[in-house]
Parts: structure tokens; sequence; C-alpha cells
């Protein structure tokens, strides 16, 4: 049985973190997996880590690492890898937007498929989605951008949920600079280039309250300029064909 690695960020996460881990530890209990959790504290400033511990010496599976200041999700992610040892990577979030029963049908998909990469799609003909209009708009844009940038084979890149094989983060982690706004893309960019095989995988998407209607402004910018910095890194530096060698 190959082994999974699921990586969860969690950054001031303390009232939903009894919930969503539980739902989580049954789905992979339930799928017959064999599994670790991976919790990652990132620079909490509420009871987030007291949560994870306590979840922690419930669960032989899961272990914390506990990064005592904020760096992003990108860079908790990244870092919960370097401490994960699973032939398997799944990247999840901390809430239950994405409900965790889906993981074996990331699985099923990969291997179907023989893909390295599995991602998770809102715009997957199969996906049952529902967000606001203007994300809808905004989610679209950022597609077209990133297919014109970067020829992604893929209808998108912000679904938390992304299982990968261990040597596509290999090759790629070293080489990342983004820890928050962008990382997913650069991941991607890298994994693409790399010659790893990316599939799309529907998924059920349920946003929770934290979620909201609105639009920060301010994030949308860093996502943009995180976005045309990896472009340029790509494709005017050469930077990603010089690292990591």
């Amino acid at each position: 049985m190959v082994s999974l690695s699921v990586i969860v960020p969690a950054y001031n996460k303390e009232k939903i973190l009894g919930t969503s881990l539980a739902e989580l530890k049954a789905a992979l209990q339930g799928a017959g997996l064999d599994f670790e959790i991976v919790l990652v504290n990132d620079g909490s400033r509420d009871n987030t880590l007291l949560e994870l511990e306590k979840f922690a010496k419930e669960t032989p599976q899961a272990r914390v690492v506990d990064l005592k200041q904020n760096i992003g999700k990108g860079g908790a992610l990244l870092e919960g890898f370097r401490h994960s040892t699973g032939a398997l990577v799944l990247f999840a979030d901390a809430d239950t937007d994405l409900p965790p029963s889906q993981i074996p049908r990331f699985l099923e998909y990969m291997e179907r498929f023989r893909a390295d990469v599995i991602i998770g799609s809102k715009n997957h003909p199969k996906s049952i989605v529902k967000y606001p209009l203007l994300r809808k708009i905004l989610s679209r844009g950022y597609l077209i951008l990133n297919f014109v940038l970067f020829q992604l084979p893929v209808s998108d890149t912000q679904v938390g949920m992304k299982l990968f094989r261990r040597e596509v983060l290999e090759h790629a982690v070293p080489k990342m600079l983004v820890k928050k706004y962008a990382y997913d893309l650069e991941l991607l960019v890298l994994a693409r280039y790399g010659g790893f095989h990316i599939k799309d995988a529907p998924i059920e998407l349920k946003y929770g309250i934290d979620f909201g209607s609105g639009v920060d402004v301010r994030q949308i910018f860093w996502i943009f300029w995180d976005t045309m910095a990896i472009w340029y890194r790509l494709k005017v530096l050469k930077y990603y064909d010089r690292v990591g060698k």
C-alpha cells in the first residue's frame, strides 16, 4: 500500500479544528489508507497550537510542526512537506470547505490517469460548487492569464486540495520563492515545465462562514504581482533552469 502524507496548515483556526480534523481522520481511516497527518501551526495568535497538539495526542498518525512566526500558507505547506515521509503528499485546508471524503477520488484519479499531480478544480464539469459571481469572474480571468503566460493544462489553480507524487515536490520545492499568494501557481508551473503530468479532478466545494462574498483588493494585487514575478523568473531570467541543479 502506498503511503500518504496529508499536510494541513493552520493559522488562527482554533474554533473549527476539532470538527475539521475529526472529519479528516475519519475519512482517511474509512478509506483504509496508510497515512500520516502533518499539522503545521503557522504562527497562530490564538489557541490553534493547543488544538493541534490535542489532536496529535489522540492520533498516533499525526504530528505537529510549530512555526513561531506566520510565514503564509504556501510556506507552511512546504515546511510541512519537509517533515513528511509519504510517497504521495496531499495538501489540504484546515477548514471543511472541501470535505475530506473526496480524498479517495483524488487517489483513484492519480492511478487511472497515471498522473503525477491531481488538482481539485471548481471548473471541472462534474464539480459541485456554489460561490459568488464576482469570484467566478475573477477566477476565470486569472485562469486565462495563467494559460497565456504559462500554457498550464489545467482549469483551476486555486483550490486547496492537491495531490502530488513525492518526486514532484522534491523537484519543485527547492526552486520555489513564493510563500504566500501565488505559491500554488509557482508549484504547478514548476511541475509542468519539469515534465510532470497534471490532471484536474472534480470537487464538492461548500464555502464556510469565514469565506464571505467580498474581495480583498490588496490580495488580488499581490497575487498578480507574484504571478508576473513567476513569469519573469521563468521566461526572462531563466531562474528555474539554473537553481536547484
